[in-house]
């Protein structure tokens, strides 16, 4: 029988941070290491400051990281404290994986507190570090606990939300790919991740308002897409051909944008190329959240767009999409060129 661990503690709701220290008390849980994200709000720390001193909750070691390197984890790892009880990070990404991957090395319970949902990283098995200045996928385990502050991801720059929007969204072209996989290769789809992954999109898409029950959504399906990669054991239900070509604009873009931005507009155009069928629901989405307005006010080179999508099918080993079936190259030219809804999208 196949066992997984998934987060006993999740608390999305505003005023969440500041209760910080009374659920790692509750979990008995009294020296913690902290890591943040630098340059958060001074009142965001403090509030998670006071919180885990209010409770007795002893923050041994609490740094700012402002990198997500894995030599710089594996020094942390070196440097831990003796009888620490759990790892906490607070803040986005980098920090986020940074704590997790230390929390991983140490066999510690780890607590995520993002305090953006710009993406499903926060909760998901893989942390996502540079070693040797590459951009690597390590094995992690999730999160023993969840903190959510809406308040805070609420006062966070809307475009973090729109990103976390565009990830979101991009599971739904994941998931044909991966059902594309097992038509053409056998690949094999373990069911209930695909449909708890397909199922917080729609749940979200319901109600995809930038206000705290909004917020309260987005940050569940993130974490349940997080939770449907540990079930099944891989990326899949997450990431297809969408996310190969924004990998390739991190490699090559001479400036990559968020994550959410690449894979969200990368979304639409591989729903395309996939018969449209989730087409129109990502326009709807994307045009009553200010998605689009958003890349229209920063748009995107289009040149490499087509040099990220001529490089994508390369990118990772035996993973099978759309991008694999044929080369999707003058398609993607003409669906940059002509989509009206990605006017002004893409510059020149």
């Amino acid at each position: 029988m196949k066992t997984i661990s998934v987060p006993g503690l999740v608390r999305i709701k505003p005023g969440a941070l500041a209760r910080l220290g009374i659920y790692l008390r509750r979990a008995g849980l009294g020296r913690v290491v902290v890591l943040a994200s630098q340059g958060l709000p001074p009142a965001v720390l403090a509030a998670a400051r006071d919180g885990l001193a209010g409770e007795g909750v002893e923050a041994v070691s609490s740094r700012e990281t402002a990198d997500n390197r894995f030599e710089d984890a594996a020094a942390a790892f070196a440097a831990l404290p003796k009888k620490v009880a759990a790892v906490v990070g607070i803040g986005g990404g980098k920090a986020l994986d940074m704590a997790k991957y230390l929390a991983f090395l140490a066999r510690l319970p780890y607590f995520a507190a993002p305090t953006s949902l710009s993406n499903d990283g926060f909760c998901s098995p893989q942390s996502s570090l540079t070693m040797a200045g590459a951009r690597r996928s390590l094995a992690a385990a999730l999160p023993q606990g969840v903190v959510i502050d809406t308040d805070v991801c609420l006062s966070a720059p809307r475009i973090l939300w729109l990103s976390g929007v565009g990830d979101l969204a991009s599971k739904l072209t994941a998931v044909f790919d991966w059902k594309l996989a097992f038509h053409h290769r056998g690949e094999p789809v373990d069911d209930l991740a695909a449909l708890l992954s397909d199922a917080t999109v729609h749940q979200f898409m319901d109600n995809p308002s930038f206000d705290a029950k909004g917020m309260e959504l987005l940050g569940t399906a993130l974490m349940l897409n997080g939770i449907a990669m540990e079930i099944c054991g891989s990326s899949r239900p997450a990431s297809g051909s969408e996310h190969l070509v924004s990998h390739a604009l991190d490699a090559s873009s001479a400036r990559p944008r968020l994550h959410g931005l690449q894979v969200g507009v990368a979304s639409y155009v591989v729903s395309l190329l996939q018969g449209g069928q989730q087409t129109e629901a990502l326009a709807r989405l994307f045009t009553v959240t200010g998605f689009f307005d958003a890349v229209r006010a920063d748009p995107f080179s289009r040149e490499e767009w087509l040099a990220a999508v001529r490089r994508a099918p390369s990118v990772k080993d035996d993973f099978f999409t759309v991008l694999s079936l044929r080369d999707c190259l003058g398609e993607v030219r003409a669906i940059l060129d002509n989509d009206a809804r990605l006017a002004g999208c893409f510059a020149a």
